[in-house]
């Protein structure tokens, strides 16, 4: 059957299937076609061998891929997913044979395989829960508790927790649900925007799905089928954020070999066996690189590996995390959410849902409104959640039950921020609460919400965070008097709660404080007289920046923090993480006002910083230095032309810099919504990019002017408004033959197929063919024919996504061979031309024919073929195939549409199930 792929304005791929796992299949291949080349570099990641043709920067990360034994974890979740859950499997497995059909056509259209001499590979039905893996794996950030290991023991346990942030490395995002009482067109709105580090092409794809089962629009992760986190199914739309849950632990454990070479570890019953591999690392211009893969029975040990004098005891960090420990990933959730009709729907669905554990909302035409956390926490100490703990040491075990996960109800509105809030009882570090407060600020303003206005939320710029700055920045002054503060959420002076006491102020050594020299007066007047906007066009956001790194570079050099700068013991990866300069750039606010800093060691460095960008070249504008960092495999030649944004950390606009270090933003919104729940065609959404990963495509980069703007697309779901494109034929057999590859067998489709046949009926050597000699439109007219038939078939058999040969079928006894031989109930007469221009490769024919021999018989008990009788090598091939020879025949002349097909003389071969 074909599947119907059509395209808005915008390239979003829109498809229609007759069932929802042909759906699966035409969302992977549309995926491949389109990004090809991020699907490539994701399944690389996820196993570990993006070094092989990166180069040696991205080691690390391989290194830990298979410490981690993430591609292992894939595997074990996905064969635990075909034990419990064998429809979901096999949705999956459309997929990915979908992935698989198109990387061919979609490799050749991406310029980045010529350049460097990648070619594509084959994905597995696990791979899409690896790429999920691999993209979710950081994202609670447990690398903070190796930080809050090296400031304990480098700075003291007091101040343990002084710099919880939402952290360099930690994607948040921004939620709201508004109910249809607080909407102009009284039905409910889902609205936000998930912040995560921004990748050229895009981590979100716009697509929608569509099958008698089902109708949904959404944003899907390249590599995963389905639409995990956004999507609208017409009577019910959800949304999540990251909960910043804790739920991934590391254990500090002590190993040693045993003189056979095994490797045992220290658990709370002493000393067992661990398992240990080693794996080859491939590294593009360098030597491969061997390491060391053990687990224990907390997990894999990431981090530490023998020491290098050959000592038999070391100490390494093991990681332990719900899908290695259960074999599950939640993606039983995919299919279901797809069904759904009602809040109760997407509730159900998302109990079963795993990692990444995330706030979720969601509301139905019916009124219905939904909060709530989904996902697993594991339930152990508190120690866990803090810090690196004893392996050896029971106390630090899981128990048998995952964490209850908290609810709330919704009155009116809803916000989830990645603030501490509803998620509170299951993490430690959370965002602060200046977007969730802004966000509810805004809300709460009108009763008249609509898809339009809902953008001006999206778009704010106001930056409350910049109120503990400020306010040191009035107080070095002389301008700010005793009870006097900045409110948190409007920049306003006001008195009360935010006092800070500025009497009496003296320097670190007890003398008054140095006055400002007349260029930091003038900073300081400046920046209080502005209106505290991180617009990209405001010279005032860009000098409050200017100031802000300078405080920031100047806290991180101060005495009370030598003890941190020397670079923490562990691997470059999770350097971001256990770097002084931004952990301090995040923290600003608690710096300010608490620490190890003296206040008057605070004052100096305000003032000094003021001194310090009056004296220099004057801020340009915000935007001109905030600037787009999207991460790229390959290098951008046009790297410096990204443009200037606005917004920052703690706005509502959030575009993540390092304070202090850089103004480019790799952090900033992967993608922006509204679904409308009143009518799905007033929904609107938008990416950074566009809906194709393929440079010089029309659709590559059609929507970053919008998306600087703060504007949103429309979601177009009226098919007539939609361009068709040719169909998409789905694989009626799919087949692994070991050391081969994977067989697809699809129908030929007449139009898009024929110039491709063209060529290879027109060989010399397909004059056994019969079709030397016709027209593109004569091929396409054959097959056409044969398309019309019930008896005839025609189909396009592909390796691991390349065109390899012809396979044609017919019920002998609907055809001229039944004139030469007595055809039997069963029989399947089959026709098999390899294409030309193949390299040679032993046994490429016969292991092909193993899945066209499987095909053919699955519903028939014996083949027929009858080969030319002077084809002696397809004879002989035959005959290895195990096709016992027959009598040779005389075929009658056959006329078919723009074509005759003479008189054949043939040898009859027959196989028996």
């Amino acid at each position: 059957m074909s599947i119907e792929v059509y395209r808005d304005a915008w390239g979003v791929p829109h498809l229609r299937a007759a069932d929802p796992e042909e759906l699966a299949f035409a969302q992977g291949r549309v995926t491949a076609r389109d990004r090809a080349w991020q699907l490539e570099v994701e399944r690389h990641r996820a196993q570990g061998t993006t070094a092989a043709f990166l180069g040696a920067a991205e080691l690390g990360w391989d290194a830990f891929v298979r410490r981690s034994r993430l591609a292992d974890t894939a595997r074990r979740c996905f064969d635990r997913l075909a034990e419990t859950d064998a429809t979901t499997a096999s949705w999956v497995r459309a997929y990915v044979d979908g992935v698989n059909d198109g990387l061919a056509e979609g490799a050749g259209r991406a310029p980045e395989f010529t350049s460097t001499g990648l070619a594509p590979g084959r994905w597995e039905p696990w791979t899409p829960l690896a790429v999920w893996l691999s993209t979710h794996i950081l994202f609670a950030g447990f690398p903070t508790k190796l930080w809050r290991d090296e400031v304990a023991r480098r700075l003291g346990e007091e101040w343990t927790e002084l710099f919880a942030t939402d952290g360099p490395g930690t994607a948040g995002s921004n939620g709201w649900v508004v109910a249809g009482e607080r909407t102009a067109s009284e039905a409910a709105l889902v609205a936000g925007d998930p912040h995560r580090f921004i990748e050229a092409p895009g981590v979100y794809q716009q697509i929608r799905l569509a099958c008698p089962a089902y109708d949904v629009v959404g944003l899907a992760v390249p590599g995963v089928p389905g639409l995990a986190h956004f999507g609208h199914t017409g009577p019910v739309a959800w949304a999540i954020t990251n909960a910043m849950a804790d739920y991934q632990d590391l254990y500090r454990e002590r190993l040693r070999r045993r003189p056979d070479g095994a490797v045992e570890a220290l658990g709370p019953d002493g000393w067992a066996p661990a398992a240990a591999h080693r794996e080859t690392v491939e590294v593009a211009g360098a030597e491969p690189v061997v390491t060391e893969v053990i687990e224990t029975a907390r997990g894999p040990v990431i981090i530490g590996g023998p020491p290098e004098d050959g000592s038999a005891e070391w100490e390494g960090i093991a990681l332990r995390h719900p899908p290695r420990v259960t074999g599950e990933l939640g993606f039983g959730a995919l299919p279901a959410l797809l069904r759904a009709r009602t809040v109760a729907d997407v509730d159900a669905a998302l109990d079963g849902w795993v990692e990444p554990v995330n706030v979720v909302q969601a509301a139905d035409t019916r009124g219905g409104l939904l909060h709530r956390v989904a996902g697993h926490v594991p339930v152990r100490d508190r120690a866990n959640s803090l810090r690196v703990v004893p392996a050896w040491d029971p106390a630090h075990a899981w128990a048998d039950a995952p964490a209850p996960l908290p609810r709330a109800e919704v009155h009116g509105h809803a916000v989830m921020a990645n603030a501490r809030g509803l998620a509170a009882p299951l993490g430690v570090e959370f965002a602060p609460p200046h977007r969730a407060a802004r966000i509810d600020e805004l809300l709460a303003a009108s009763t008249a919400w609509t898809p339009e206005t809902t953008t001006t939320i999206h778009r704010d710029t106001a930056n409350p965070s910049a109120t503990a700055l400020l306010t040191a920045v009035r107080r070095v002054g002389g301008g700010l008097a005793a009870g006097e503060g900045v409110s948190t959420t409007t920049g306003a002076a006001v008195a009360g709660a935010d006092a800070v006491d500025t009497v009496g102020a003296v320097d670190a050594v007890g003398e008054p404080p140095a006055p400002l020299s007349p260029a930091g007066s003038a900073v300081r007047a400046r920046l209080l007289d502005w209106d505290r906007r991180m617009d990209a066009e405001s010279v005032g956001a860009g000098l409050y920046a200017a100031v802000r790194g300078a405080v920031v570079r100047r806290l991180a050099r101060h005495e009370a923090f030598a003890a941190l700068r020397e670079p923490a013991p562990y691997p470059e990866l999770f350097q971001p993480w256990l770097a002084l300069g931004p952990r301090v750039a995040f923290a600003l606010e608690t710096l300010l006002v608490a620490g190890p800093v003296p206040a008057g060691d605070v004052d100096r460095i305000v003032r000094e910083a003021l001194d310090e960008v009056g004296a220099g070249e004057p801020p340009a504008a915000w935007g001109v230095t905030h600037r787009l960092a999207p991460w790229q495999a390959l290098p951008d030649p046009d790297d410096g032309q990204w443009p200037g944004l606005g917004g920052d950390h703690d706005c509502v606009l959030s575009t993540s810099s390092v304070p202090g270090w850089t103004d480019r933003s790799a952090r900033a919104s992967a993608a922006r919504y509204v679904w409308d729940l009143g009518d799905r065609e007033r929904s609107r959404w938008i990416v950074p990019f566009g809906a194709s990963g393929v440079p010089g495509d029309p659709h590559h980069r059609d929507q970053l002017p919008l998306w600087l703007r703060g504007e949103l697309a429309p979601v177009t779901t009226d098919w007539q408004k939609l361009e068709k494109e040719q169909g998409m034929t789905v694989p009626v057999h799919v087949q692994t033959v070991e050391g081969f590859g994977t067989v697809t067998v699809r129908p030929v489709d007449p139009d898009a197929d024929a110039h491709l046949l063209h060529g290879w009926v027109n060989e010399e050597r397909a004059r056994f063919w019969g079709m030397v000699g016709t027209t593109v439109e004569q091929v396409r007219e054959v097959y056409a024919h044969l398309d019309s038939l019930t008896t005839h078939h025609g189909y396009l058999v592909s390796r691991d996504g390349e065109p390899v040969a012809l396979f044609q079928t017919y019920d002998p006894a609907a055809d001229r061979v039944s004139e030469c031989y007595e055809a039997l109930p069963g029989d399947i007469g089959v026709h098999l031309f390899v294409a030309p221009g193949l390299a040679p490769e032993p046994g490429f024919t016969g292991r092909l024919l193993t899945a066209l021999v499987d095909f053919s018989l699955t519903d028939h008990t014996r083949i027929v073929i009858e080969p030319d009788a002077a084809n002696e090598k397809a004879l002989a091939r035959m005959t290895r195939a195990g096709f016992e020879l027959g009598p040779e025949v005389v075929l009658p002349e056959v006329v078919l549409p723009e074509v005759f097909i003479p008189e054949k003389r043939a040898r009859l071969a027959f196989l028996s199930r």
